[in-house]
């Protein structure tokens, strides 16, 4: 798991399939959905983008709450999720942008 720490999120998604989670330090979603980010071992890179820090980037992506969840496969952006979600909703959507 990767969190940006400067503005190359286009750079990081431009090959593969990428996992890019908007959160914020201070959201209780998202510090429950940190365990089961960690524990996807699919072939995914999962980005954390910090909101607070980024705020410019989160309006780019049109994020109007925590945590929203973005896949991009070779730098497009396929999904957008809002909210928590389980395993098994994460594995189902990794499955489907991978055919």
């Amino acid at each position: 798991m990767k969190v940006l720490d400067k503005e190359n999120l286009l750079d990081l998604v431009k090959e593969g399939i990428h996992l890019v989670d908007f959160y914020a330090q201070w959201c209780g979603p998202c510090k429950m959905l940190m365990p089961i980010l960690e524990s996807i071992d699919k072939n995914v890179d999962i980005i954390k983008v910090d909101v607070d820090m980024f705020p410019e980037l989160a309006s780019n992506y049109g994020i109007m709450s925590i945590p929203t969840l973005i896949y991009f496969k070779d730098g497009e952006v396929v999904k957008k999720v809002n909210g928590f979600q389980d395993k098994n909703s994460f594995i189902k959507d990794i499955e489907e942008i991978s055919k």
